[in-house]
């Protein structure tokens, strides 16, 4: 089962007990998938769906809050297998009116075969706000799996749809944006934590657990990861300063000697020289009397800049003799 399909079966079950969030429910419905057809005299109002919960929603929005019947015909779908299309059907002029009027729809624009965006009117409480994006949801949204990414979308192909459906989700402080895809305006939200926001708002609450549970995991892996990477930058700058501070104890026991250094930076030359791998935390215990970390790194500061002393002075050395040879 995909999320959606899974988002959507939870939201089929949730119903505003309230006339007026049903009214708003089914006027997103309307909205996003309902088509209004003309024959005759005759104004017919159609709901087509692949989607059994939508068809069974629509139904039951309809039955309660009008309490007409609605004819419905199930076929199979020819271009998908086991694919059925669940087909809804008003015929009653009045009664089509009628629902189109209660759920503010311009009844002139639907007159001429559009049922286009309905009046703010719907929309004025908080609760019928919730209740219209979820019925939009039904109809057109759609989210992909937050194992591999976080994206909610509501697809149409009217931008003015597309621009106050975004207005709507707005208000509830989640930043909608809006696309041209192909010849469809989609309005979208790709933050995880606005998602959860919106599943809240439609009150998704099994799907906004499951959504937050797989961003808890996430940011454990992601805050595994950045100790892990942190770690092992740490490592290897220390690997490095090591290897940089064997090589200048090496040059100076090879062309020096150790005689010539004061005690305390004999004994931390030795030491670091036996134990490549150590911190010097660790250098620093192994010491007698010991000292800490910040007092070994100055003695071996003091040893790298003794090796490049003596670098420079044969340096200057060589160049010299290769001078007289001339």
């Amino acid at each position: 089962m995909s999320f959606s399909k899974k988002v959507k079966d939870e939201l089929v079950m949730q119903e505003g007990s309230a006339r007026h969030c049903r009214l708003a429910e089914l006027s997103a419905i309307l909205t996003f998938g309902g088509q209004l057809i003309k024959s005759g005299d005759r104004q017919i109002l159609k709901l087509q769906t692949e989607n059994q919960t939508v068809a069974r929603k629509y139904f039951t929005l309809i039955k309660k809050t009008f309490n007409i019947n609605i004819e419905i015909s199930v076929k199979q779908n020819k271009s998908a297998k086991n694919n059925l299309t669940y087909t809804l059907i008003i015929y009653n002029n009045d009664t089509v009116s009628k629902i189109l009027q209660a759920t503010k729809h311009d009844i002139h624009a639907a007159e001429e075969g559009r049922i286009g965006f309905p009046s703010q009117l719907i929309v004025e409480r908080t609760c019928c706000k919730r209740a219209f994006i979820r019925g939009a949801f039904l109809l057109s949204g759609s989210m992909s799996n937050p194992k591999k990414s976080y994206h909610l979308e509501f697809v149409t192909d009217d931008l003015e749809k597309a621009e106050k459906l975004a207005e709507i989700i707005n208000t509830f402080e989640i930043d909608a944006k809006i696309i041209k895809r192909k010849k469809n305006f989609v309005a979208y939200i790709k933050e995880g934590s606005q998602i959860v926001d919106l599943l809240n708002v439609m009150e998704a609450h099994e799907a906004l657990m499951d959504l937050e549970n797989v961003r808890i995991l996430k940011e454990m892996r992601n805050q595994v990861n950045r100790h892990v990477n942190c770690e092992a930058a740490n490592i290897s700058k220390t690997v490095e300063a090591a290897s940089k501070q064997i090589e200048d104890i090496i040059y100076i026991r090879d062309h020096v000697g150790f005689g010539t250094l004061p005690e305390g930076l004999k004994e931390v030359a030795i030491l670091r020289i036996q134990h490549p791998e150590a911190s010097l935390r660790e250098l620093g215990t192994m010491l007698s009397p010991s000292i800490g970390k910040s007092g070994v790194n100055h003695r071996l500061r003091k040893l790298s800049m003794i090796a490049d002393y003596y670098r420079e002075h044969k340096e200057e050395s060589l160049n010299g003799k290769k001078r007289n040879c001339n």
